[in-house]
Protein backbone atom coordinates (compact mmCIF):
# COMPACT_ATOMS: atom_id res chain seq x y z
CA UNK A 1 0.00 0.00 0.00
CA UNK A 2 1.49 3.38 -1.00
CA UNK A 3 2.24 6.16 1.49
CA UNK A 4 0.28 8.62 -0.65
CA UNK A 5 -0.95 9.45 -4.13
CA UNK A 6 -0.08 12.60 -6.04
CA UNK A 7 -1.88 13.88 -9.09
CA UNK A 8 0.62 15.50 -11.44
CA UNK A 9 -0.22 18.62 -13.45
CA UNK A 10 -0.39 16.33 -16.50
CA UNK A 11 -3.24 14.42 -14.81
CA UNK A 12 -1.17 11.28 -14.19
CA UNK A 13 -1.54 9.72 -10.74
CA UNK A 14 1.66 8.53 -9.07
CA UNK A 15 2.16 6.59 -5.84
CA UNK A 16 4.75 7.36 -3.20
CA UNK A 17 6.20 3.96 -2.27
CA UNK A 18 9.06 5.09 -0.02
CA UNK A 19 10.05 8.42 1.54
CA UNK A 20 13.24 9.42 3.31
CA UNK A 21 13.36 12.78 5.04
CA UNK A 22 16.23 14.49 6.80
CA UNK A 23 17.06 17.91 8.15
CA UNK A 24 18.72 20.00 5.45
CA UNK A 25 21.19 21.46 7.94
CA UNK A 26 21.30 18.65 10.49
CA UNK A 27 25.07 18.20 10.10
CA UNK A 28 26.01 21.88 10.03
CA UNK A 29 27.92 22.24 13.31
CA UNK A 30 28.96 25.85 13.04
CA UNK A 31 28.91 28.72 10.62
CA UNK A 32 26.00 29.51 8.38
CA UNK A 33 24.50 28.13 5.17
CA UNK A 34 25.89 29.64 1.98
CA UNK A 35 25.93 28.75 -1.71
CA UNK A 36 28.84 26.29 -1.71
CA UNK A 37 27.52 24.37 1.32
CA UNK A 38 24.06 24.23 -0.25
CA UNK A 39 25.43 23.06 -3.61
CA UNK A 40 27.29 20.25 -1.81
CA UNK A 41 24.14 19.28 0.15
CA UNK A 42 22.01 19.17 -3.01
CA UNK A 43 24.53 17.17 -5.05
CA UNK A 44 25.24 14.87 -2.09
CA UNK A 45 21.54 14.09 -1.69
CA UNK A 46 21.25 13.37 -5.41
CA UNK A 47 24.27 11.01 -5.31
CA UNK A 48 22.79 9.26 -2.25
CA UNK A 49 19.53 8.71 -4.15
CA UNK A 50 21.42 7.35 -7.18
CA UNK A 51 23.31 4.86 -4.97
CA UNK A 52 20.39 3.72 -2.82
CA UNK A 53 17.72 3.67 -5.54
CA UNK A 54 19.82 2.46 -8.47
CA UNK A 55 16.90 0.55 -10.00
CA UNK A 56 15.17 3.76 -11.17
CA UNK A 57 16.25 7.05 -12.71
CA UNK A 58 16.76 9.95 -10.29
CA UNK A 59 15.34 13.41 -10.84
CA UNK A 60 16.29 16.49 -8.81
CA UNK A 61 13.66 19.19 -8.33
CA UNK A 62 15.83 22.32 -8.05
CA UNK A 63 15.34 23.76 -4.56
CA UNK A 64 14.19 27.29 -3.88
CA UNK A 65 17.04 29.33 -2.40
CA UNK A 66 16.44 32.28 -0.13
CA UNK A 67 18.72 35.09 0.97
CA UNK A 68 17.40 36.24 4.35
CA UNK A 69 20.35 38.44 5.31
CA UNK A 70 22.07 40.95 3.09
CA UNK A 71 25.20 40.98 5.29
CA UNK A 72 27.86 38.78 3.74
CA UNK A 73 30.04 36.70 6.05
CA UNK A 74 33.46 35.21 5.39
CA UNK A 75 31.98 32.77 2.85
CA UNK A 76 29.61 35.17 1.13
CA UNK A 77 25.94 35.92 1.67
CA UNK A 78 23.65 33.70 3.73
CA UNK A 79 21.69 31.37 1.45
CA UNK A 80 19.10 28.96 2.80
CA UNK A 81 17.29 25.96 1.41
CA UNK A 82 13.96 24.62 2.68
CA UNK A 83 14.50 22.84 5.99
CA UNK A 84 13.54 19.27 4.97
CA UNK A 85 15.51 17.25 2.39
CA UNK A 86 13.50 14.44 0.74
CA UNK A 87 14.14 11.37 -1.39
CA UNK A 88 10.99 9.70 -2.66
CA UNK A 89 10.50 6.52 -4.64
CA UNK A 90 7.46 6.85 -6.90
CA UNK A 91 5.53 4.36 -9.05
CA UNK A 92 2.85 4.74 -11.71
CA UNK A 93 1.30 3.08 -14.73
CA UNK A 94 3.52 2.32 -17.71
CA UNK A 95 4.84 5.09 -19.92
CA UNK A 96 5.27 3.09 -23.14
CA UNK A 97 1.83 2.31 -24.60
CA UNK A 98 3.02 -0.92 -26.23
CA UNK A 99 3.79 -2.54 -22.84
CA UNK A 100 1.23 -4.68 -21.06
CA UNK A 101 -0.10 -2.53 -18.17
CA UNK A 102 -0.78 -5.68 -16.12
CA UNK A 103 2.85 -6.79 -16.28
CA UNK A 104 4.63 -3.45 -16.23
CA UNK A 105 4.84 -0.25 -14.17
CA UNK A 106 7.02 2.85 -14.28
CA UNK A 107 9.32 4.21 -11.57
CA UNK A 108 11.15 7.41 -10.74
CA UNK A 109 13.16 8.49 -7.70
CA UNK A 110 12.77 12.18 -6.90
CA UNK A 111 14.99 14.41 -4.75
CA UNK A 112 13.42 17.62 -3.45
CA UNK A 113 13.40 20.05 -0.53
CA UNK A 114 10.34 21.28 1.34
CA UNK A 115 9.69 23.57 4.32
CA UNK A 116 7.85 21.04 6.54
CA UNK A 117 8.05 17.28 7.25
CA UNK A 118 4.63 16.62 5.70
CA UNK A 119 4.05 13.75 3.27
CA UNK A 120 3.09 15.18 -0.12
CA UNK A 121 -0.39 14.08 -1.12
CA UNK A 122 -2.98 14.47 -3.88
CA UNK A 123 -3.39 17.89 -5.48
CA UNK A 124 -2.01 19.54 -2.33
CA UNK A 125 1.56 18.45 -3.09
CA UNK A 126 4.02 21.21 -3.89
CA UNK A 127 3.69 22.52 -7.45
CA UNK A 128 7.34 21.69 -8.20
CA UNK A 129 6.57 18.02 -7.48
CA UNK A 130 3.31 18.08 -9.42
CA UNK A 131 5.06 19.57 -12.46
CA UNK A 132 7.39 16.58 -12.89
CA UNK A 133 7.39 15.41 -16.52
CA UNK A 134 6.83 11.74 -15.68
CA UNK A 135 6.65 10.54 -19.28
CA UNK A 136 10.10 12.04 -20.01
CA UNK A 137 11.82 11.01 -16.78
CA UNK A 138 10.40 7.72 -15.49
CA UNK A 139 11.50 4.27 -16.58
CA UNK A 140 9.23 1.30 -17.26
CA UNK A 141 9.99 -2.03 -15.61
CA UNK A 142 8.53 -5.52 -15.60
CA UNK A 143 6.85 -6.81 -12.45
Amino acid sequence: MPLSHIVLSSGRSIELAELRMSSTYGGLLEGYPFKRINDMRVSGLQRQAEREFSYAPVHLVPPRREYPDRTAGAFGPVETLPSVACIGSFRSAVVAPELDPVLHRSALTVVWFQPTPDIPSREDADLALRDIRWEDLAQDYEL
